[in-house]
């Protein structure tokens, strides 16, 4: 018996990466932005679960279980411009400016502007085809 509690303990299992469908793609360039300066704060966790809740109507606890399959697309996919390539064929102009707010709202989240949270922003909107003073003008 304390063999099968011990492998169960020691065995590794992997969780299958989440499909790289659009929302999971927004979600990841959220978590992106929140750990651009190296510190992935609960503010910022908080403002991603408040903001996939909106954006998709869905409960807090969805929003969770969709932000940490989001963080886990993210580590995987190392390049910024190929997640918001995902969602620039995929969605709309109204929701590319509503992708780029949820953007920024995630790098304002905790109170200090970085440069490196602007420089993900800034990869994402180019990606989308937005002029810099436009991403610009959506910061709230």
């Amino acid at each position: 018996m304390f063999e099968r509690i011990i492998a169960a303990l020691t065995s590794k299992t992997e969780t299958p990466l989440p499909e790289a469908d659009a929302r999971h793609a927004l979600g990841a360039l959220l978590v992106r932005v929140a750990k651009a300066d190296g510190a992935y704060l609960f503010q910022e966790i908080e403002e991603i679960d408040h903001l996939l809740a909106n954006l998709y109507v869905i409960n807090a606890i969805e929003a969770a279980r969709m932000r940490a399959e989001c963080e886990r697309l993210e580590q995987a996919m190392p390049d910024t411009a190929e997640l918001a390539d995902i969602l620039r064929h995929s969605v709309s102009e109204t929701e590319k400016n509503l992708f780029v707010t949820a953007l920024w709202k995630v790098a304002d989240a905790d109170g200090q502007r970085h440069q490196t949270e602007q420089e993900v922003v800034a990869i994402a909107s180019e990606t989308f085809g937005m002029a810099p003073e436009d991403a610009a003008a959506l910061r709230t």
